[in-house]
């Protein structure tokens, strides 16, 4: 899951980016300052960020993070200006949106940034189970070599199983893990996703039902979590 922190920008506005990332899949958060940023960034793989800081300029913000780290950044400008887009492209951002563009937009600038940057990450996260392949940084499922086409969230579901192959993950659990959200009985949004799973792997997807508890990926013999370098 992607982690997006969101610096700076109005409060409220900050906030409902935040949960609109979350609703969409992304592990996101935010912070109001730029002193903030720069202590947090770190432990995040992509920073939002707003020039217009209340505490520090966001072209120096934006320097000083580019100078000891790779992590990207879409810098968010208030007006249309483009000496403004220049110059944090010259500070070190990755991309520049500005601050009245909508959700689509910024998602799709998003994945963008995180395609462009991937060569970067030092580590290729992949779960191999027999003809399953699924690549965590690429978010990326194929079956047999041929790519299947899935969500945010049926990636995250499948992963989660995937990862804890031989455990039967909670309702519960599933519902913390990848919608970030409150565990209802009723609801039928695991179920939901599940059946469409299937559907796109057939019965290679190895989801099974463990009635009243949740699901499991059964271990399979030539299972394996590799950490592979990247060229």
């Amino acid at each position: 899951m992607l982690r997006v922190l969101v610096a700076g920008g109005q409060s409220v506005e900050a906030e409902l980016l935040v949960s609109a990332l979350r609703r969409l899949g992304y592990d996101s958060s935010s912070v109001a300052a730029g002193s903030e940023a720069l202590k947090v960034h770190p432990t995040v793989d992509m920073v939002l960020l707003d020039l217009e800081l209340p505490d520090l300029d966001g072209l120096a913000v934006c320097r000083a993070i580019r100078e000891i780290s790779d992590t990207p950044i879409i810098a968010i400008t208030r007006q249309d200006d483009e000496l403004e887009r220049v110059l944090a492209l010259q500070a070190g951002a990755d991309d520049v949106v500005t601050g009245s563009c909508g959700l689509r937009e910024v998602t799709a600038r998003i994945e963008a940034v995180a395609r462009r940057t991937h060569p970067r990450r030092p580590d290729h996260d992949v779960i191999s189970l027999c003809k399953l392949r699924i690549d965590r940084t690429l978010r990326e499922v194929r079956l047999g070599g041929r790519v299947i086409d899935v969500t945010i969230k049926e990636f995250e579901l499948l992963y989660t199983l995937a990862s804890n192959a031989g455990t039967v993950v909670s309702r519960k659990e599933l519902m913390s893990k990848v919608w970030d959200s409150s565990w209802s009985a009723s609801s039928r949004t695991i179920d939901t996703h599940v059946s469409s799973l299937r559907g796109k792997l057939g019965t290679d997807a190895f989801i099974t039902t463990v009635r009243g508890v949740g699901y499991q990926i059964p271990q399979v013999s030539g299972a394996h979590h590799d950490e592979e370098e990247v060229a």
